[in-house]
């Protein structure tokens, strides 16, 4: 299993998402949660998975240094993607409520990169999803974000939440990523670049 095959690495997952971290738990892995506040600011330039690589990449830079021989940094980055513009996490209240009334009724994708990093290398992947919803009414979206307070969320849902099981007509690609994880792509990546020599 790749609990076995990693135990040569301590993983360290830099996250405080607890979404990230149940999944690292789901998947049956030993692992210490390591965090820096780190500004997210991206070049202007960049579009859709180059601006997760980016960010992916930068947490991992701000380790440099700190990494010992046997350690396995892990971070990762989220946006959605709409109409050529990225939507991260709302700034506040109103800033949620636009940008849910800027999904409804249209399909966006979720697109996640996570960034691996030993003090020999550093090698990220990503995976898109295609994210459908219905119209939303201002209603449904108030009584979401008053119950539900998506404010840590990037583009202001979580699709495991009341907003995805009412709203969401169609998914294509992995449902974790949108989650926040794409998780089979880690468990594969994992398994085959990560065994000891």
């Amino acid at each position: 299993m790749l609990k076995d095959k990693l135990k040569g690495y301590k993983i360290i997952l830099a996250s405080g998402s607890p979404r990230r971290q149940q999944f690292f738990k789901d998947l049956d892995l030993d692992f210490e949660i390591r965090l820096k506040d780190i500004e997210e600011i991206y070049p202007d330039d960049l579009q859709g998975v180059e601006i997760t690589k980016y960010l992916a990449q930068l947490k991992a830079n701000a380790f440099e240094g700190e990494i010992a021989a046997n350690e396995l940094l892990v971070t990762s980055d989220t946006i959605v993607w709409l109409n050529n513009k990225a939507l991260g996490k709302p700034k506040d209240y109103d800033d949620a409520f636009a940008i849910l009334k800027s999904l409804s009724n249209e399909t966006h994708e979720v697109i996640t990169s996570v960034c691996f990093k030993t003090i020999t290398k550093t090698e990220t992947i990503f995976d898109v999803t295609k994210v459908t919803f219905n119209k939303l009414t201002d209603e449904a979206i108030r009584y979401y974000l008053d119950n539900y307070k998506p404010f840590d969320k990037a583009g202001a849902y979580g699709i495991q939440e009341w907003i995805g099981l009412v709203g969401i007509t169609r998914i294509d690609g992995s449902y974790t990523n949108v989650v926040g994880l794409p998780t089979e792509k880690v468990y594969h990546y994992l398994s085959n670049c990560y065994r000891k020599e």
